[in-house]
């Protein structure tokens, strides 16, 4: 009897442990980088800490960086706790490396309206040469096998997908069993899912989804402002400002606002570049760009070196992402690029120029301003006497010879508080 009542007791409570059962949430709507890498990560590491059922991972992107999507991948296959990718919402892409980690996951799922593919590794800018290109498709293809094999799924299309560049609907994704099923929403997709054992790196676990406890976790926003700080086009444009920032600075000492923008715009670029595939000839090229500019500001060069600017940070900006890794997709936006160059350009051109030409310009004011200035010889001035100039009264000091008195007289030079002048000359 006492028995059949713990029996009892234990059936009771069964519905209250599954219903305790916690489903952890997280969306990765972007490029696959270094934050979105450790997100994962952190992720991955909070469920099974917790002790959840599974993690679901929202998935949106065109691809991303190499050494971050293999990060992904080997956190995914090595995961203790179930990993559910589900590419939603409708209109979602999984593209490039969003193929790599979604093939990973225990359990692929899509939205209706989604599509997964063209994961054949591209250039950053422009082609690789033939050798190359064949090694980083041998690679990719590789890498994309290996995931398949180990998560049972489609190894012919997977092998595709990187050389035809092939993309599919979910649909055609279900059909071929590159996923494993299509999921109008959250609740369907726990819904369907729940029941299903799953092998993982701590042995087999059953998930308990249908009545689970929800939770999403968010990045925080330092990984929300690093993660925007990754972004090529961001860290291009800070790169360019800080440039602006430092060269304003040197050419008007004092002002330091511009030098300590300059300076903090550099530091962030410089962050961003360490997390981004960087070409150093590019960097280089758009630094001896900045140099031409400035150069040709204090040489009469007859716009060639501005030319010349002009052709190295075009070219400088178009390489600075370096262009030899398989399973890339960040680039710097065409459009981004030629509005730096045409708003460098014009900075030097006109800022900085009308800067310089003011630094070169005449003095209007004080002894210096009045060289070229007319008078009147209140003496002969023969060599010394005084002069009248501007309402003043003047020592001054003839070098052309004598000058009689209430003879109209120019100012040649100034030479400690004296005038030395000469004949003014008119015109007949």
């Amino acid at each position: 009897m006492k028995q059949l009542v713990i029996h009892l007791i234990f059936l009771l409570l069964i519905p209250s442990i599954l219903t305790a059962q916690k489903v952890f949430i997280i969306k990765v709507d972007g490029s696959i980088n270094p934050v979105s890498a450790d997100f994962i990560h952190h992720s991955i590491s909070k469920a099974n800490a917790e002790k959840a059922t599974c993690l679901v991972i929202y998935l949106n992107t065109p691809g991303g960086l190499l050494e971050s999507t293999r990060s992904i991948v080997r956190d995914m296959l090595e995961a203790p706790v179930p990993i559910v990718v589900y590419v939603a919402p409708s209109g979602a892409h999984a593209g490039s490396a969003g193929v790599f980690v979604t093939m990973a996951a225990h359990i692929a799922a899509m939205a209706p309206g989604t599509n997964i593919g063209a994961a054949h590794p591209v250039t950053l800018q422009g082609q690789m040469d033939s050798i190359m290109s064949e090694k980083a498709t041998n690679d990719a293809a590789a890498f994309i096998r290996s995931i398949a094999t180990k998560r049972s799924r489609n190894l012919q299309w997977a092998e595709e997908s990187v050389r035809k560049s092939l993309a599919i609907t979910e649909t055609e994704a279900l059909d071929k069993k590159v996923i494993d099923l299509v999921a109008d929403n959250q609740q369907d997709l726990l819904n369907r899912i729940d029941g299903k054992s799953i092998t993982t790196a701590d042995g087999v676990k059953v998930l308990h989804t249908r009545q689970a406890q929800t939770q999403t976790l968010e990045m925080g926003m330092l990984e929300k402002l690093l993660a925007a700080l990754t972004d090529p086009n961001v860290a291009y444009v800070m790169l360019l400002l800080g440039f602006y920032g430092i060269l304003f600075e040197l050419y008007n000492p004092g002002a330091i606002l511009p030098g300590i923008v300059g300076v903090i715009a550099l530091i962030i670029a410089f962050y961003s570049l360490q997390a981004l595939p960087i070409n150093y000839a590019g960097l280089a090229l758009i630094i001896f760009a900045i140099i031409l500019f400035v150069l040709d500001l204090k040489i009469m060069s007859h716009g060639m070196l501005t030319i010349g600017g002009i052709v190295s940070l075009l070219l400088g900006s178009i390489m600075l992402i370096r262009s030899d890794n398989t399973l890339e997709s960040v680039r710097i936006s065409i459009s981004v690029i030629i509005a730096a160059v045409t708003v460098t350009t014009l900075f030097f051109l006109f800022v900085i120029g009308a800067g310089l030409r003011a630094q070169r310009a005449k003095p209007a004011t004080g002894v210096e301003g009045m060289v070229g200035q007319t008078g009147e010889a209140l003496d002969m001035l023969n060599p010394s006497g005084n002069v009248f100039v501007r309402g003043e009264i003047w020592k001054a000091e003839s070098v052309e010879g004598l000058i009689n008195r209430g003879e109209k007289i120019r100012i040649i030079a100034v030479n400690n508080l004296k005038l030395l002048v000469g004949h003014l000359i008119t015109s007949p």
